[in-house]
């Protein structure tokens, strides 16, 4: 019940678009835009093609606004999370702190199909590394994945740590918990870096698990 008002009221947020032509994504555009594409065919043959076009630059201002964009011509735009109605279907749109999570078209049946990248975009390029070398990708997936349950153990650690810390309140029912890990400052920062990093890899994916990489964010 909740989720088709979620999906309602994101299909009303959809406004009308002005026709303006897609502009050809650029490689200086790799950290701050995403753009994906969705090829369907029609019954007498020919091609319709989708593109979603997300500016992340703009959640700076507290929001992100999905474009799409059909045949090259701006056709509708919305806030995230965003639903567009196409043919056969809906394009689904939400992002999360580190880019996409998710950026597919659900046909009428249910069925989903995720997007394809642009070529030039840092998603497009991810993609054709886990199509030209599987193995070396499937290691860097694994190794975002250990990144971020390493940092989640440290950060639960340090908060049990600070929780416990105080005279009263939970000390007294439970006692004090030191965090067998003390790390410095610096080990902060760098294992900070490290799970930030992570999350973007996975994002270029568009895989997002809440408490993974809603923990980085």
């Amino acid at each position: 019940m909740l989720k088709e008002w979620r999906h309602r009221r994101a299909v009303q947020r959809v406004k009308p678009g002005d026709g303006r032509p897609l502009k050809r994504f650029r490689w200086w555009q790799m950290l701050t835009r995403a753009l994906f594409r969705l090829r369907l065919v029609n019954q007498d043959g020919r091609h319709t093609v989708y593109a979603i076009d997300v500016r992340h630059q703009n959640q700076s201002k507290g929001h992100v606004r999905a474009h799409l964009y059909l045949d090259g011509r701006h056709h509708a735009e919305s806030k995230v999370p965003a639903v567009f109605p196409v043919r056969g279907g809906t394009v689904e749109v939400r992002t999360s702190t580190f880019g996409l999570k998710r950026c597919h078209y659900v046909t009428t049946e249910g069925t989903e199909h995720q997007l394809v990248p642009d070529p030039a975009s840092a998603e497009g390029r991810r993609a054709h590394l886990d199509r030209a070398h599987p193995a070396l990708s499937r290691w860097i997936g694994v190794l975002s994945s250990i990144v971020l349950v390493t940092g989640l153990v440290l950060l639960i650690l340090q908060l049990a740590e600070q929780v416990t810390r105080a005279p009263e309140g939970v000390a007294q029912y439970v006692g004090t918990f030191t965090s067998p890990l003390d790390l410095s400052a610096w080990g902060n920062v760098v294992v900070g870096l490290a799970t930030v990093a992570a999350s973007t890899e996975r994002a270029l994916r568009l895989r997002y698990n809440w408490l993974l990489d809603g923990g980085a964010g």
